[in-house]
């Protein structure tokens, strides 16, 4: 398993994933950049994201859905704010409708992403992602419906995306 932290810091409002890869940070950024990667690991197993829209600019939009085992499928939007090539990225995260619009009950999030490299170890990236929450009680409601165990899951299957370029 490549997860090596998991955080929650309900004052700071925030949950913190950290993994480390055998990989470089370009080879780790390409999970990032390339939309049909990302649906290998956004997501637990059992929900597999996809990506029909993806505008990986800064200000770019992005939506996706992930499919449940029964067929249901949760979607979601991204924006992206801020983009640093193989360092990180930055993005507002939130639930949406089928239609693609907006759920604003639920709230937004934002999520940074950093990527670096381990010590003297150029062939090694610790990659962490940070989510923001409006509220305690958003942070709380993202923990119930798994995202800190779902999360943990999602980087856990990047290793087999990494795994395939040898």
């Amino acid at each position: 398993m490549t997860v090596i932290s998991s955080t929650k810091d309900a004052e700071a409002l925030s949950l913190v994933i950290v993994a480390e890869f055998d990989a470089t940070t370009d080879r780790v950024w390409q999970i990032w950049e390339n939309p049909r990667q990302l649906e290998q690991w956004w997501g637990p197993p059992t929900w597999p994201a996809s990506f029909p829209e993806y505008n990986f600019t800064e200000g770019g939009d992005v939506a996706y859905y992930m499919t449940g085992p029964d067929g249901s499928k949760a979607h979601g939007w991204w924006k992206f704010t801020q983009i640093t090539p193989e360092n990180g990225l930055e993005l507002d995260d939130g639930f949406a409708n089928e239609d693609g619009s907006h759920v604003t009950e639920m709230g937004t999030s934002h999520m940074v992403v950093s990527i670096e490299s381990i010590d003297d170890q150029p062939a090694r990236s610790r990659m962490s992602i940070r989510s923001q929450f409006e509220s305690a009680e958003q942070l709380e409601k993202m923990i119930e419906m798994g995202m800190q165990e779902g999360m943990g899951e999602a980087m856990g299957q990047i290793d087999a995306i990494l795994a395939a370029d040898s």
